[in-house]
């Protein structure tokens, strides 16, 4: 498995593209901003010029069903975002 686990196809950042140029990926835990930048100009052909990475914490969910209350969480992943070189872009729905 390579450093990019999957596009974020979200509305929010699908504006991002759209109007400064940035895309966002799931990327792994152990991952560092240089691994990630080659990680995308290899898979996309594209220059990118900077890449910004957070930690998105785990959020709690309850569950109420007959025998009681089901408590757990999801899972937390590293994202990262990508801005491209002025003039240049990604299609994801270009595979399909």
């Amino acid at each position: 498995m390579g450093i990019i686990v999957k596009p974020i196809v979200t509305e929010k950042m699908t504006k991002l593209g759209e109007k400064l140029n940035r895309y966002g990926f799931k990327v792994q835990k152990d991952a560092n901003k240089i691994e990630i930048k080659q990680a995308v100009e290899a898979m996309y052909n594209v220059t990118v010029t900077d890449v910004n990475t957070l930690v998105v914490a785990p959020k709690k969910k309850n569950r109420f069903t007959k025998s009681g209350v089901i408590n757990g969480k999801s899972s937390a992943y590293k994202k990262a975002i990508v801005t491209l070189k002025e003039g240049e872009q990604i299609d994801f729905y270009s595979n399909i």
